[in-house]
């Protein structure tokens, strides 16, 4: 296989401006990986092969004319199915959305394309963003790279695992409560969650629109900064966009940290349950920032406290808070598929609307996305909305203030990414709850719309990835991808690369 995959986005970049490589030689490599590959993984539920070439055509023509090239030229990138554009479909790999076509490019695609981006296609994910494995998608399951009986994690799932099979150099994922870091995680790439506001959720279907936020999925941490200095920035269609400027994250980068790094480790987050090696990885990556002259701070998360209940499982004041909020913004966004608006409507003989929008619904949707909408309409209905969806609101304040104090002690807090490495799909379809917990410690972030990053850190005994997180205050994503460069750099590990491409 061509060994332009191989390249990160810079290299790759740098390569196609200096005519070392044409940006049609890097899509055509990368359109080779995924015809080989993506039918044992399915990261992607389509691909844009002509239109990519096309666009690869035309930015070498800008190249040998001479003309001024984007950030992020000639890079073939993919985008998860839940971002619109205005070619291909937009499914949020559900059936009631299987032949939607958006009239309209989500803003961090304009921006994408504007940068000289080839896309390659739409990568699968859980249906709505509902999920933690890409089990829940309509249109098949995506595998890990690194070991195809696993799962890539969830909801960004495919995303994550066509960057780690090299079949885009890098793509974009959306995260509501850890979909682009838990994948990144397991599948042994680097995933970015920027502060809430710092990029345009406008063109992003809405799950929980007062946590959703979309990043970059990459191979290493400068990848991540390039990406994000493209898609962050205010966007006035999007009420939620903050109006910050957008630092030159890829030259802070190389600027040392202009103080002594405050590392908070979350003494909740230290318990048995947490899969053992999981633990060591967090203990070497302490061990890397002491040696790195940081200093080491103990700080607490009370409401994010872990505990194990009657029948052995991890039990959080945050995970009730996130699935509580969560469904039930989800029960209000998806009321809008009601085959009346637009999407799928029933075939079935129908009698008046209320039976046209049951039906349509009962088809449409998949049996997690139905759980979601029915605890959400719960939580929101006359005389439970006090005691659930207000009370989660107040649990939600006590976190953001949790985390307040402790970024007055520190700059960054490391953390695990998940309680466990890559698991078995299947595992734990039929048991909801547990899988709930697979983001036990991502949701904060979400909750407190702060930045959050995962970084590969090695493998384990089974040659699964290993990682660690990193979380910051909101709008300190340049001292979190700072910390998080140190991290890597002194790990060295490289681009970590399954088996399985080599086999391809």
């Amino acid at each position: 296989m061509s060994k332009i995959i191989e390249l990160s986005a810079l290299e790759l970049r740098d390569a196609i401006a200096t005519g070392e490589v044409s940006a049609t030689e890097a899509t055509r490599s990368y359109l080779d990986a995924i015809e080989s590959l993506n039918p044992k993984i399915c990261a992607y539920n389509q691909v844009f092969t002509e239109e990519a070439l096309q666009r690869a055509e035309q930015i070498d023509k800008k190249r040998s004319a001479g003309e001024q090239l984007g950030l992020l030229a000639g890079l073939p990138l993919a985008i998860k199915d839940n971002i619109c554009t205005s070619f291909g479909l937009t499914t949020c790999s559900s059936r009631i959305l299987d032949n939607f076509r958006s009239p309209y490019d989500a803003t961090v695609v304009e921006k994408l394309i504007e940068a000289d981006a080839i896309i390659l296609g739409k990568t699968n994910m859980d249906e709505f963003a509902m999920g933690s494995s890409t089990e829940n998608s309509a249109f098949g399951i995506t595998r890990n790279p690194w070991d195809t009986s696993r799962v890539p994690g969830g909801s960004s799932g495919g995303s994550a695992a066509a960057v780690a099979g090299r079949m885009c150099v890098a793509a974009l994922g959306s995260d509501t409560g850890g979909s682009i870091r838990q994948p990144a995680a397991f599948c042994g790439v680097v995933g970015l969650k920027p502060t809430y506001g710092r990029v345009s959720r406008y063109g992003l279907v809405a799950y929980g629109s007062s946590l959703d936020q979309i990043g970059p999925i990459t191979r290493d941490v400068k990848d991540a900064a390039l990406l994000l200095e493209v898609i962050a920035g205010h966007d006035a269609r999007d009420s939620t966009s903050v109006d910050e400027p957008v630092p030159n994250y890829l030259a802070a980068l190389d600027d040392s940290i202009n103080k002594r790094l405050r590392v908070g480790i979350v003494k909740e987050f230290q318990h048995d349950s947490i899969d053992q090696e999981v633990i060591d990885a967090l203990e070497k990556a302490i061990e890397i920032f002491d040696k790195a002259g940081a200093e080491i701070i103990e700080v607490s998360l009370p409401h994010s406290r872990i505990d194990i209940d009657s029948a052995g499982r991890i039990t959080s004041y945050a995970i009730a808070c996130y699935y509580l909020i969560a469904t039930s913004e989800a029960s209000s966004n998806l009321a809008r598929y009601d085959g009346v608006h637009y999407g799928r409507r029933t075939s079935q003989k129908v009698n008046d609307i209320i039976e046209l929008y049951s039906k349509t619904r009962a088809e449409g949707f998949g049996d997690e996305v139905k759980r979601r909408i029915m605890l959400g309409t719960y939580a929101l209905s006359a005389g439970y909305y006090d005691a659930y969806y207000l009370k989660a609101l107040k649990v939600r304040r006590l976190i953001k203030n949790d985390f307040d104090a402790a970024f007055e002690k520190c700059d960054v807090l490391l953390c695990p990414t998940a309680p466990e490495l890559a698991f078995p799909i299947g595992q734990k379809t039929d048991d909801p709850l547990k899988m709930y917990l697979s983001d036990v410690f991502t949701i904060g972030a979400n909750l407190a719309g702060i930045p959050g990053i995962s970084i590969p850190v090695g493998l384990s005994k089974s040659n699964l990835p290993l990682a660690v997180q990193l979380l910051a205050n909101v709008f300190d994503e340049q001292t979190l991808l700072q910390a998080a460069r140190v991290l890597e750099q002194t790990i060295g590990l490289g681009q970590l690369k399954p088996e399985l491409i080599e086999d391809a």
